[in-house]
């Protein structure tokens, strides 16, 4: 298993938990829907390269790069560090990871 596919399902596990959290500190639906989908989405595209499938990064790669625009969003919007601008960070190294390691590119 490479580096690409551990920090794409981390970051999927990453983005489920933050969905729970976001709804049970602020009841907030659309966290638990997003951070569920966008975190699933993440770890499937992790477990179907793992079988030799290259579209499964391309996936992960293309998640990412939408949460990052999104968290980027929300932290100009809000200005508060946590959690769009940690999650923003981790998503440009993840995004970052998988580019160097030539996931994205083939």
């Amino acid at each position: 298993m490479n580096l690409a596919v551990i920090v794409a399902i981390a970051y999927g596990v990453l983005s489920i938990i933050g969905g729970i959290v976001g709804y049970k500190q602020a009841q907030s639906k659309m966290s638990l829907i997003s951070g569920s989908v966008s975190g699933t989405l993440l770890i499937l595209g992790g477990v179907v390269a793992t079988l030799g499938q290259a579209w499964g990064l391309i996936l992960a790669a293309v998640i990412t790069a939408v949460l990052i625009v999104v968290f980027l969003i929300r932290l100009f919007k809000t200005r508060k560090f946590m959690p769009a601008g940690l999650m923003t960070i981790l998503g440009v190294v993840v995004l970052a990871v998988m580019i160097q390691q030539g996931a994205v590119l083939g």
